[in-house]
């Protein structure tokens, strides 16, 4: 909806300028109190650029020459990646169930595109490129914030990434616009009602609420547990298309659904109850 709207770069230099105005709004008023030095910054900066900026950048060029199907597919295959990086880099260890249950999650968002008719073309291998390293950006964010978790509140990473964010985009767009001489159509686009709509939640719910959770997870959850809750994301979409846009939902959706939901509480369920302990470092 906010794509036929704007262009997709103003479209995300709208989404992180309203989620950073939501999420400061009780720092500014001293309701929480967010301490970090230029050294906490520079540590944190990183995952910001992981995700949003490199996520959704790939995410962006690799739709334009591949479609929304294929996306799915592929950033089904998210956990897949956090499990492996996870593994190398902070030494987590999954049981065999574990695996079996991830993969479950995963063959059930590939089943509900598939069955839509939906496939891979060997056609789009740029789009497929791209998309794949933008994957591969956002497992490597859950791999990163893991540690950071440990150290940071929840509130103070999800403020620093959302502030990348808007830094980055909104530079992308003005010289973008400044280099066109189109400034005004900056602007032009929060005068739809229906955008500004679409825009709140992408903003606040979408990325605001759940970068904030998904901090807050990590300081519980081992990043391979806690990546396999994205392969949810796929019935919120099926759900919000047939509660708002009235879409059919057919059989192959509930049998998905159901992979999809074994898939997450086997993971999360089965194997060691111990998280990996991650030392306090200064």
């Amino acid at each position: 909806m906010t794509v036929s709207v704007a262009h997709p770069i103003d479209v995300l230099a709208h989404r992180f300028a309203l989620s950073l105005l939501v999420v400061s709004i009780p720092v500014i008023f001293g309701w929480i109190k967010i301490k970090l030095t230029l050294r906490d910054l520079w540590r944190i900066i990183p995952l910001g650029l992981l995700s949003p900026v490199l996520f959704f950048a790939f995410q962006a060029f690799g739709l334009v020459s591949s479609n929304s199907s294929e996306a799915g597919i592929i950033q089904a295959m998210a956990p897949v990646f956090t499990l492996v990086l996870a593994s190398i880099f902070l030494k987590e260890r999954t049981t065999i169930m574990q695996k079996l249950f991830l993969l479950l999650s995963v063959a059930g968002v590939v089943f509900i595109f598939l069955m839509k008719g939906s496939g891979m073309s060997a056609g789009n291998f740029k789009g497929i490129a791209l998309l794949l390293l933008s994957t591969v950006c956002f497992a490597g964010y859950g791999v990163l914030a893991r540690p950071l978790a440990q150290k940071y509140k929840p509130m103070e990473l999800t403020w620093v990434t959302l502030m990348v964010g808007f830094v980055v985009f909104n530079a992308a767009s003005l010289i973008r616009h400044a280099s066109g001489g189109t400034m005004m159509d900056y602007v032009k686009p929060l005068g739809d009602a229906s955008y500004l709509g679409a825009l709140a939640y992408l903003a606040i719910l979408s990325t605001m609420f759940s970068t904030l959770l998904a901090s807050y997870a990590l300081t519980h959850l081992e990043a391979s547990k806690m990546s396999v809750f994205s392969n949810l994301s796929t019935l919120i979409s099926i759900a919000g298309g047939a509660w708002i846009l009235h879409e059919p939902v057919h059989g192959y959706h509930f049998i998905g659904a159901l992979l999809i939901i074994a898939g997450v509480l086997g993971t999360n369920m089965s194997g060691r109850k111990r998280g990996l302990v991650i030392p306090d470092q200064a």
